[in-house]
């Protein structure tokens, strides 16, 4: 498995590796029951400590995404997800962080629509099985 991360950001790793984790699936990338490497085996591919991908997955686990069977680790979740209230009140207050920093950094509407519109078919023509 392949992650993008950058150790310079100021983005937590552990927020970058669920990120990563969760576009891999929405690509295709991760498929429905397919398992993740260990906790221990992606700590090392990746040089982190592996309480930084223990809290990834546990993150990835509390929001769905994957379940975490002690016996096989983590296995990608049925998909789509539930949509429930807690979801969308995320999404929403994700969406509206970065709706205000891109009308603060002068990115227009035209752009900001039409760069989401191509991200979201990016990920829409994929299928989860």
């Amino acid at each position: 498995m392949i992650l993008n991360l950058d150790f310079n950001s100021d983005i937590p790793i552990y927020t970058q590796i669920r990120e990563e984790i969760i576009k891999s699936i929405a690509n295709g990338d991760l498929k429905i029951n397919e398992s993740l490497p260990s906790v221990r085996n992606m700590a090392q591919e990746i040089g982190v400590n592996l309480h930084t991908v223990n809290k990834s997955y546990n993150l990835l686990k509390d929001e769905g995404y994957i379940n975490i069977d002690r016996r096989k680790g983590g296995i990608v979740n049925n998909l789509p997800l539930p949509n429930n209230k807690l979801s969308d009140d995320k999404i929403k207050s994700m969406l509206d962080i970065l709706v205000a920093q891109s009308y603060l950094t002068g990115m227009s509407r035209e752009d900001f629509i039409d760069y989401s519109n191509k991200l979201f078919n990016k990920y829409e023509v994929k299928d989860y099985e």
